[in-house]
């Protein structure tokens, strides 16, 4: 027992130490065996509550789906008894609102059938508007073409231009500063004269316009064409501007300018736009081309010089009477201090008549105060010395 049994790392091991670490060993096993039996019983027990819990619970939550389910099965009837109803009152409420939408529709159609009927009366009126227009419009293109043959013509055009001129001339001037065809000392008659305010010299303005030219200037459809309108229209143009300007600017008898009016603002602007030159050679000349409106413009700056005037005239007429009522007034001023001065000796006398009143007043006063059966008092108070002491 006390024999060496083997060596251990240069020990030597004994029979009783081996037998005392084996039987260490098999307690040892026997104590963790019994430890793990414990600890498996334990869990089987844990395992066991949880599964008896979680039953349990699977019967609580059983139960709780079966009171769910009661209740859903309820409220499902009594949604389906809702529905039921409302179903009905939806028919209902369905079936009266068709109703009325029918009601509104046919009401809608009536008054749609109106409108529709007014509408095609409004639009029959504007047609048969349409169709007196297009009868003015036909009317007013034979004019045009009337129109059209007048200004082929010279002599017709001339009556045109003198036509508007004079219409110009008659709407801005009174009657006695214009005179139309009047004859000049050179025995030549220009289209209108016009007699200024303070100045006894005339303004001539001439209608003749040549338009041939110019016609031919705007119909040109080739180069040469064109050129050939241009040379016409300057030939003409300074023919014209020298007739005139021979013709009707006079010394002492006319104006330093005359006016040569042209009938029509796109002519006027055509000639201004491409034959300058013209213009500047009319300035030359002392010739003012006009337009219509220019001719307008410039009535109506002679239409302001002849109100100035007469406004003078008039302001020099009551100058003249308010110089006269000043007269009357100063005359009337002298008559009134003589009849201040009457008034003022009137009222001097009265004063002394009312002075002398007062003392014959004093004096019957006093008289009529007396007692006569005493003489010589009497005699005392009648006596003259005393009397005016008295006074």
């Amino acid at each position: 027992m006390h024999g060496i049994a083997f060596d251990l790392f240069g020990r030597g091991i004994s029979f009783l130490e081996l037998s005392l670490g084996f039987g260490g060993a098999v307690l040892a096993l026997l104590l963790w065996l019994a430890l793990g039996f414990r600890r498996a019983a334990r869990e089987r027990l844990l395992e066991a509550a949880a599964a008896e819990e979680r039953a349990r619970e699977m019967d609580d939550k059983v139960a709780e789906l079966n009171r769910l389910q009661a209740e859903v099965t309820s409220r499902l009837q009594t949604m389906a008894e809702i529905f039921g109803s409302r179903q009905a009152d939806m028919a209902r409420l369905v079936s009266d609102r068709i109703d009325g939408l029918r009601t509104q529709m046919g009401q809608g159609l009536e008054a749609s059938g109106k409108s529709t009927q007014e509408t095609l009366q409004k639009l029959h009126e504007r047609l048969a508007v349409i169709d007196s227009a297009q009868k003015n419009l036909t009317d007013l293109t034979g004019e045009v073409a009337t129109l059209r043959d007048v200004l082929s013509n010279k002599q017709a055009r001339g009556a045109y231009g003198q036509g508007r001129m004079e219409a110009i001339v008659r709407d801005g001037l009174p009657a006695s500063h214009y005179a139309f065809q009047a004859t000049l000392s050179n025995r030549t008659r220009p289209d209108c004269v016009i007699t200024l305010p303070g100045d006894t010299r005339k303004l001539v303005i001439d209608a003749k316009f040549p338009l041939e030219g110019f016609t031919a200037f705007r119909a040109a459809e080739s180069e040469e064409q064109k050129r050939q309108g241009a040379a016409r229209v300057r030939n003409d143009m300074s023919l014209h501007i020298k007739d005139i300007a021979e013709k009707y600017v006079a010394a002492d008898e006319t104006q330093d300018l005359a006016l040569m009016f042209v009938p029509s603002e796109a002519i006027h602007a055509d000639l201004h736009e491409h034959f300058e030159d013209l213009v500047q050679k009319a300035h030359r000349a002392r010739v003012v081309v006009v337009s219509p409106s220019l001719l307008a413009l410039a009535i109506q700056v002679m239409q302001t010089l002849v109100r100035d005037a007469r406004i003078r005239d008039e302001a020099r007429a009551i100058q003249t009477e308010v110089g006269r009522l000043l007269d009357d007034v100063r005359r009337l001023g002298d008559r009134a201090a003589r009849l201040d001065g009457h008034f003022r000796q009137a009222s001097d006398d009265v004063a002394q008549i009312r002075t002398s009143t007062e003392k014959i007043v004093k004096r019957g006063e006093r008289i009529e105060a007396l007692e006569f059966d005493e003489a010589p008092q009497v005699r005392d108070a009648l006596d003259p010395a005393r009397l005016r002491a008295a006074e």
